[in-house]
This record gives C-alpha cells, sequence and structure tokens, in this order.
C-alpha cells in the first residue's frame, strides 16, 4: 500500500482524494475529457483525510466576507 501525500507523515494511505493537502484541485495539466482525468488523486492516511475535510469545511462554512481574494476549493 502507498504512504500518505502529506509531508513527514509515514502512515499507510487508505483514502483517494483530488483535493491537494493543501485543500485545493489540482489540474494534471493533460488535455481531459472526464472530471477523474482532469485533476491529480492524493492518498491519505485517515487522520490526516479527517483534518482536510475539516479545514476544506470550515473554509467553506465560514460566515465572513466572500468577497475576499480566497478562492473556492473548486478552483481552477
Amino acid at each position: 500500500m502507498e504512504r500518505c501525500d502529506v509531508d513527514g507523515c509515514e502512515a499507510e494511505a487508505d483514502k483517494i482524494s483530488r483535493l491537494s493537502p493543501e485543500g485545493f484541485l489540482v489540474g494534471t495539466g493533460n488535455k481531459a475529457y472526464s472530471f477523474r482525468e482532469a485533476y491529480k488523486r492524493f492518498r491519505y492516511c485517515s487522520h490526516h483525510h479527517n483534518e482536510l475535510m475539516k479545514s476544506v469545511w470550515s473554509r467553506v462554512n465560514e460566515k465572513g466576507d466572500k468577497s475576499d481574494d480566497h478562492v473556492a476549493p473548486t478552483a481552477i
């Protein structure tokens, strides 16, 4: 099995996500005809996947000013 993609983590990955460790979609740079082909895949252990989901959810769920310069997790 492969290792978690979070720097310094030696745990085995048991989750696959299209979100990078920073919480964004990362394009493959290739011509793509589907979502699967368009974005890179990342592997996470359960701990880091849960932390990533909490981070993304809190960023999306904040009641702050939505007109700031922060891009959405799915921004291209």
